[in-house]
């Protein structure tokens, strides 16, 4: 990190630095800048506002606060665009584009003369992208989220995004709900701008980068509408101003104990699958390597307490009422490193005790009383997925835990579309629907099609739940007995590849196990089998990404940005 402030931050290079300084000078003049504006620390401030994220529609109110917050602070803020990443509009998949968001936000801190940055996303790629950037850059850095929505109602009942989204729509295919009812439910469910107001991928990564210490105490839950958000965001503001001119890194922030925090947060609330992935992809991008077994080993010491969908039945404006994050910390306390530095200097444990008192709530359960015993995520191995597969038990049927089934197999997503609802395809309701070709690579970023629908068929039925497997994602609000992230995926030779209709699949929850019933001859005659695909005629950053991006076991990440691992958790 230079040693300069200010203007004199990241000079361009001319070969002369008084001539860049006052070239920089006369032009930061036109934006009406006095002398003593320009003597200031500058606070450089993420803008991912977007039309087309409304996850991010407070996004202008934000930025005044923190502008606010840093001018009390005696810096100077400076807004600056970047990519801005919304789960419903981000085509081919918000995956592939999380790590060109890191990129741009990575390359614009390192090349603009800011002090200190205030991080501002939401939507669930953002928070990461975000964060992986910062802790590249490696200037002083504070998150700020834009908040969750609040919950809508649809006759009598409370709902809201994206759970219900998921639960309307299923009812909706078994023709439990006419297209007029459905149309109308979909009114209901986004009723103000701000992220899912479950706990999706958003509400995960917030309260795991709060626990990390990247985020003011207390700030992770606020409903994005309230005055409140608005005074967090004043506060990151002038805390931010204190960072410009007495550094805290990232990296003495985000370190192994500090992700073993994050870790334990997530499995505490219930979190989102995909948490799994980017946490390892943000502490991969401080050298840190995080491997499946220390996942496994954090799920089985950590129940479930968080009672917020889609593990419960609340909302995460009923969690912010009960005390936000500070309540499940309480409970969490003799499980986490409390000595961690957090972005206001002080430690985590320092933190928790000056927060308020707790008051009666039921959204925290007390830890010898939880939601639901350890191991709310989990990582299963085997022979069909050998670097690991991802599972959310406390989102699943329990009487499919432990299973074994015939595989219904779908070669890609289009063959999905085509076959799913084909009223001749052979399936039941013990089969076990398996997708692939949708990982990194093979699915143009790794969508979110794990969440396999059930068979139009079978959902007429009353069938609700049934074993899914992939090398895809899901979001953070479904819900369903669903494997995925299955590594390596199929696209690049993983056995997922090896698998057809009719073979049988042993799911074995307890013993994090997940296998394919043949000898690994077999697998690997079939693998053999399977023809070399011809590359696709992409360029640009598609090329980029399809052939540098890790699989979802080292956090979907490009392997160049990937610095050394020197640490591990």
């Amino acid at each position: 990190m230079s040693d300069q402030k200010g203007m004199r931050n990241r000079l361009v290079e001319y070969g002369d630095k008084d001539f860049a300084l006052f070239l920089r000078k006369a032009f930061i003049r036109a934006a009406g800048y006095g002398d003593e504006s320009l003597e200031r620390p500058i606070v450089g401030i993420v803008d991912t506002g977007s039309a087309f994220n409304p996850c991010h529609g407070n996004m202008d109110n934000l930025i005044e606060a923190t502008k606010r917050g840093i001018l009390l602070g005696g810096a100077i803020p400076a807004v600056f665009p970047s990519m801005s990443i919304h789960e419903s509009f981000a085509a081919p998949t918000s995956m592939f584009l999380r790590n060109l968001m890191a990129m741009a936000v990575e390359e614009s801190i390192r090349s603009q003369p800011m002090d200190a940055v205030i991080l501002i996303g939401g939507c669930d790629k953002t928070v990461p992208a975000l964060l992986m950037g910062a802790a590249s850059a490696g200037v002083p850095a504070i998150c700020l989220v834009t908040g969750p929505m609040q919950a809508g109602s649809w006759r009598g009942t409370r709902v809201g995004a994206c759970t219900d989204c998921r639960r309307f729509w299923a009812q909706y295919r078994s023709e439990k709900l006419s297209k007029d009812e459905i149309e109308d439910a979909g009114r209901a469910l986004v009723p103000t701008v701000g992220t899912c107001g479950v706990m999706g991928t958003a509400s995960t990564m917030a309260l795991a980068v709060e626990a990390m210490g990247m985020m003011l105490p207390g700030s992770s839950t606020a409903p994005a509408v309230t005055a409140e958000r608005l005074r967090v965001a004043e506060a990151t503001g002038a805390r931010a101003a204190e960072l410009a001119l007495n550094p805290l890194l990232p990296e003495q922030i985000m370190t192994p104990e500090a992700f073993e925090n994050a870790f334990r947060v997530v499995m505490a609330a219930g979190g989102s699958t995909n948490a799994l992935i980017h946490l390892v992809a943000i502490a991969g991008r401080l050298g840190i390597e995080i491997s499946n077994d220390t996942i496994n080993r954090l799920g089985t010491e950590t129940p479930v307490l968080v009672d917020v969908k889609p593990a419960g039945a609340n909302f995460m404006e009923d969690m912010h009422r009960a005390g936000g994050l500070l309540p499940l910390l309480h409970e969490l306390s003799s499980q986490l490193n409390r000595d961690c530095v957090t972005i206001t200097g002080r430690s985590l444990g320092e933190e928790m005790e000056a927060g308020p008192d707790s008051w009666p709530q039921n959204i925290v359960r007390p830890f010898n009383a939880p939601l639901q015993p350890p191991g709310g995520l989990v990582v299963l191995k085997g022979n069909l997925a050998p670097n690991g597969a991802v599972m959310k038990p406390a989102a699943a049927s329990a009487h499919f835990l432990r299973h074994s089934g015939r595989a219904v197999v779908f070669d890609g997503l289009a063959d999905l579309s085509a076959r799913i609802d084909d009223p001749d395809l052979d399936v039941e309701a013990d089969d076990i629907l398996v997708l692939k070709n949708a990982g990194p690579v093979g699915g143009g970023g790794m969508p979110e099609a794990g969440y396999l629908p059930i068979p139009r068929k079978l959902a007429r039925q009353g069938v609700t739940d049934m074993v899914r497997l992939s090398d895809a994602r899901m979001s953070g609000t479904a819900f369903g007995t669903i494997v995925l992230h299955v590594a390596p995926e199929a696209a690049v030779g993983g056995p997922l590849a090896a698998v057809r209709s009719g073979d049988v699949i042993e799911l074995d929850v307890a013993a994090r196990s997940l296998n394919l019933q043949l000898s690994q001859e077999e697998i690997a005659a079939r693998l053999a089998e399977c023809p070399a695909s011809a590359p696709p005629n992409d360029r640009g950053y598609a090329r980029l990404f399809r052939e540098t991006v890790t699989q979802a076991d080292l956090g979907c990440d490009l392997d160049f940005a990937r610095p050394e691992m020197t640490r591990s958790l």
